[in-house]
């Protein structure tokens, strides 16, 4: 897969992405508003590894997001299984010198798109921490609908947090 955008393109992980990644990975408030299997602090041998798992899978579902040449972040999806088959999570990052820049807005409305272009799916959701508006905005901007709050549902940094879920359909 090769998407490319106005400004970046979403394309497969290559091993010499491993350097940029760490570099822009290595990032507290970027690790702030991500999962805790996003490791802080995030250094060459976790982008090796990151990338070795994530161009490995039978079915690639992480993708970087390169800008002027090198991994600026990424976007991946969890296809659901069993009776949300039909269904797809997927989160993002990006690196916070591209920040506020409208690139993550055009980056999930092609991702987005491709996935449902691809994949049997008549769902696609994300859920931001409700400490984060800028994702949330990134969200809507891009025609998912705000579903609800899931109360206490994360603890990041020894904070209990909401989460905002949204959602697009097809």
């Amino acid at each position: 897969m090769e998407l490319k955008l106005e400004r970046c393109t979403i394309r497969h992980w290559r091993t010499e992405d491993a350097e940029s990644l760490a570099k822009r990975a290595n990032n507290r408030r970027v690790w702030l508003n991500l999962r805790d299997r996003f490791p802080h602090p995030y250094g060459i041998e976790d982008a090796k590894n990151f990338i070795e798992r994530a161009t490995t899978k039978q079915l690639e579902q992480n993708f970087c997001i390169e800008i002027d040449g090198s991994a600026a972040g990424g976007i991946g999806f969890r296809l659901g299984e069993d009776v949300h088959r039909h269904t797809a999570e997927f989160g993002y990052w990006l690196a916070e010198e591209f920040w506020g820049q409208g690139i993550m807005t055009e980056v999930v409305t092609a991702f987005v798109n491709y996935c449902f272009e691809n994949f049997p799916l008549h769902r696609m959701f994300a859920a931001a921490f409700a400490n984060n508006p800028a994702s949330a905005r990134v969200l809507e901007k891009a025609g998912f609908v705000f579903e609800g709050r899931m109360r206490k549902s994360v603890v990041k940094d020894g904070k209990i947090l909401d989460s905002l879920l949204y959602a697009k359909t097809v």
